[in-house]
């Protein structure tokens, strides 16, 4: 009886208002839902993670005969990838490394042992990639591609025990290169766009009459495209003469097309920002192929933006952070040798405090980066398939690799400018502005992505909410009744937390008893709660028309991305023993990370569409501000101390970097590092008394060391005639009949 009551009184009107009020799911918004799933995102968005059962997760880790792979095919690979070479030279892999590359089945990582691959996980798969990617931008493209954003992913997924008993054995060990063609010329980041379309037909082959499909299509920026024999096609169907049924319009759809197959075109190559990796458009003209093509046959027609969802998230949360990561380490590897080597005034140059604050965010984030990447895929190999959490890792990463890479590029000065062999950042840096774009730009992702999808997925009643409403008929309403009273509860509960943590500044909030790191949990706490009832006077407020509000979301974004990234770098701290002498790190991460979640708080509420809320949701979430200035100089300047000296620490923050043989660039700024350290008290002893303070075994040391700091400071300069030969060359790019080149822009 009471129940009734509630429901004619008070949940009828709310649901008629809720109607009009929340966003409503389209069909493709619907199907990027079901793609993947919720995880740690969903705990932080709760308003009250359970800080206990991240600390209880066992971390990332490597079985025995993934290590060996590392230390032998890896680092055999690594060895002899000369980037230089690759990418200003040959525009493309030697022939020798295409050949291990199959023959070691790097193509095969995630494809299962019974199909011939070697049944690695996500970490063992983040590793390898981290590894090329400190030796060679195209290397760990051309590996990564195939284990991430390929037809491989799709097939273990979805598609028929035929088509995995056929193909997978066949991509493990490269008798077949994949590529996945999923970028119209002009849909860009908005895969529902597409004009790629097929059609269901008959059509005679071989004197029988078959079904299939007769598609037309125009794709770019796909990597792998020009030497690829099958890709992965996404396209639009429909099926005009009903030869499936009544539906016209059946949905994106995705296949498996030969490249061999009559009206493909392809081998054209774009050059993605110079770098060398295989990339380039693919084009058919009304390709017939049967209905079997279909990855998971007939009964995955139409279901097509569901595997787009779920190939992207790979990419998104291992292959692209990874390649992010290798840069941060690398960057933060070489630049703290070279500041200790480097001299200026007869200093060196990281002892400036300007070169310093550098080096200090160097340090901080390539920490950082590293502990996402193993969170990340320490929840992917425990069954996750975190959508929020891989859109979360691809803006952040790459966004940070820029800015790790650009302080590095400054360290370095006209180092790392001038090109040529001895220059090993120069290609990095010429490569970030591809991570930052493909597989979903990174200004849809920040805006639209991150808080637009997270906010559905991550809530505990919202998606319910909205499928009620979306319901028609007499359970509707009871349907609705049965979530909308748990929302109102899980309101006032963030509520009353929110505001005791807020005007406690984090006193009072939850947090486990972790040593000296237990108050950065407590702000934790604080900022969850704070999110969570921020988020519910932005749903509740702005409703449908939040979507359009994307300078808010992508604020709201950036403090559950926040939060997520520093519940890594905590989890780093534990899972690597609690280590004190690394505790300058969190702290300049906390810092760091609590100061612009602050910001982007008072950012929202400055900005909010309804002046009066502004007032309201500061005195809930943000009455005052405890965290306005960030890490302070003694912790950047000790963070930055961390890279300039050799020895566990260092190799920490610059974990998984291929140092390479003794003649590589990277070899030789570590053996002079090396040797700077050693003569230290000799030099400074030569410096205050001179040459007789010296003898000669001492002499011949400090020589030896000078002429070590040379070859690294040392900058490559070419014969005219070499330099005209070179741009020729980069003219004409790989394919001499191409007159013009397109660059990459957009995805």
């Amino acid at each position: 009886m009471l129940d009734k009551i509630r429901i004619n009184l008070l949940s009828k009107p709310i649901f008629n208002l809720a109607k009009n009020a929340l966003p409503s799911l389209s069909s493709t918004e619907r199907e990027a839902m079901e793609a993947g799933d919720t995880w740690w995102d969903r705990e932080l968005f709760s308003g009250a993670p359970d800080w206990q059962a991240m600390r209880d997760m066992k971390p990332a880790s490597l079985t025995a005969e993934e290590q060996a792979f590392i230390d032998g095919p890896v680092a055999d690979l690594c060895d002899r990838l000369d980037e230089w070479k690759i990418s200003a030279e040959d525009l493309d892999l030697p022939p020798d490394v295409w050949d291990t590359l199959k023959r070691d089945k790097f193509f095969g990582m995630i494809i299962p042992k019974e199909y011939g691959g070697l049944g690695f996980g996500a970490y063992a798969h983040s590793e390898v990639v981290k590894r090329i990617s400190t030796r060679s931008v195209a290397g760990a493209v051309t590996v990564m591609v195939p284990n991430s954003l390929g037809p491989g992913e799709l097939l273990l997924q979805f598609g028929t025990q035929e088509q995995r008993d056929h193909w997978l054995p066949r991509l493990a060990d490269g008798r077949e290169i994949p590529c996945f063609a999923l970028t119209s010329d002009e849909a860009g980041s908005d895969a529902s766009s597409m004009v790629d379309h097929g059609v269901v037909c008959k059509q005679t082959v071989d004197g029988k009459e078959v079904l299939g499909m007769r598609i037309t299509f125009s794709k770019r920026y796909i990597t792998l495209a020009p030497i690829a024999t099958v890709l992965g096609l996404a396209f639009k169907l429909s099926d005009p003469d009903h030869l499936l049924g009544d539906k016209e319009e059946l949905g994106i759809t995705v296949a498996l097309v030969p490249t061999d197959t009559p009206g493909v075109e392809h081998g054209r190559r774009h050059l993605p920002s110079f770098q060398a990796f295989q990339n380039g458009p693919v084009r058919g003209k009304d390709v017939f192929v049967p209905l079997d093509a279909i990855i998971g046959g007939q009964e995955q027609i139409g279901q097509g933006w569901k595997m787009l969802m779920a190939a992207l998230a790979a990419g998104r949360g291992i292959s692209l952070p990874t390649q992010a990561t290798a840069a941060a380490v690398l960057a933060a590897r070489t630049t703290g040798a070279y500041a200790r080597i480097r001299e200026q005034f007869g200093i060196p140059v990281g002892k400036f405090e300007g070169v310093k604050e550098r080096l200090g965010r160097i340090a901080g984030l390539a920490y950082q980066l590293e502990a996402a990447r193993r969170f990340t895929c320490a929840g992917i190999d425990q069954g996750h398939h975190p959508a929020i959490v891989s859109a979360i890792m691809k803006y952040h990463a790459t966004t940070r690799m820029r800015q790790v890479v650009d302080d590095a590029m400054d360290v370095h000065g006209g180092k790392a400018i001038i090109d040529g062999p001895l220059n090993y950042l120069g290609n990095v840096y010429r490569s970030v502005p591809v991570g930052i774009t493909v597989e979903g730009a990174n200004i849809v992702t920040r805006s639209l992505i991150i808080f637009g999808q997270g906010a559905t997925r991550d809530h505990p009643y919202l998606l319910d909410e909205m499928e009620a409403l979306g319901t028609e008929g007499e359970g509707a309403i009871e349907k609705f009744d049965d979530t909308v009273w748990g929302h109102a509860g899980h309101i006032f509960k963030n509520l009353g937390t929110s505001l005791a943590a807020s005007w406690s500044g984090g006193a009072v909030a939850s947090a486990p008893d972790a040593g000296p790191i237990k108050g950065y949990y407590k702000q934790m706490s604080r900022y969850a709660a704070a999110l969570a009832t921020a988020a519910e006077v932005a749903l509740i407020s702005l409703g449908g028309t939040l979507k359009r509000k994307e300078s808010i979301s992508a604020r709201y974004g950036d403090i559950l991305s926040e939060l997520y990234l520093l519940s890594a770098v905590l989890k780093r701290w534990e899972d690597e023993g609690c280590l004190e002498e690394d505790l300058p790190l969190v702290e300049w991460n906390c810092a760091t990370g609590f100061a612009r979640i602050e910001e982007r708080f008072d950012a929202i509420f400055v900005n909010f569409p309804l002046p009066v809320l502004d007032k309201i949701m500061r005195l809930v979430s943000l009455p005052f501000r405890s965290h306005p200035r960030g890490a302070s100089d003694d912790t950047i300047f000790a963070c930055a101390d961390m890279l300039m000296k050799r020895g566990p620490q260092r190799d920490r923050i610059a974990c998984g970097v291929h140092i390479g043989p003794e003649h590589q660039p990277v070899a030789q700024l570590e053996h002079a590092m090396e040797l700077v350290e050693r003569t230290q008290i000799l030099r400074d002893r030569l410096r205050k008394q001179g040459e007789d303070a010296l003898n000669d075994a001492e002499r011949a040391a400090v020589a030896e060391t000078r002429e070590a700091v040379a070859r690294v400071v040392a900058t490559d300069d070419f014969d005219p005639a070499e330099l005209t030969g070179l741009a020729k060359k980069k003219e004409q790019g790989p394919s001499p009949e191409q007159p013009d080149l397109k660059l990459v822009q957009s995805m």
